[in-house]
């Protein structure tokens, strides 16, 4: 029986604001959360640099990126895949 083990990284889903760094995209992943003393719906944001080889995710692309080792001072996530490429203007 082989089953398939699940993951322990943590993976998230967010849209590549920058691609000008070699082999680095910056993703920027919003969610909504509820203020903790109104209880108003609020939109945060947080961004992270991912480790992208091959430089094939661009500006506008939505990617999955997932926890991995430190790979350098701001850089411990991975580009793993593409969910949605950019729509062209």
């Amino acid at each position: 029986m082989t089953e398939a083990k699940k993951s322990l990284k943590r993976t998230l889903v967010g849209k590549v604001v920058s691609d000008k760094r070699a082999k680095t995209v910056t993703v920027l992943i919003e969610r909504r959360v509820k203020h903790e003393l109104y209880g108003k719906i609020v939109g945060k944001s947080s961004k992270y640099h991912a480790h992208d080889e091959n430089g094939e995710y661009k500006l506008g692309d939505t990617i999955e990126i997932t926890e991995s080792r430190p790979i350098s001072k701001t850089k411990n996530w991975v580009a793993v895949r593409l969910v949605q490429k950019a729509i062209a203007v």
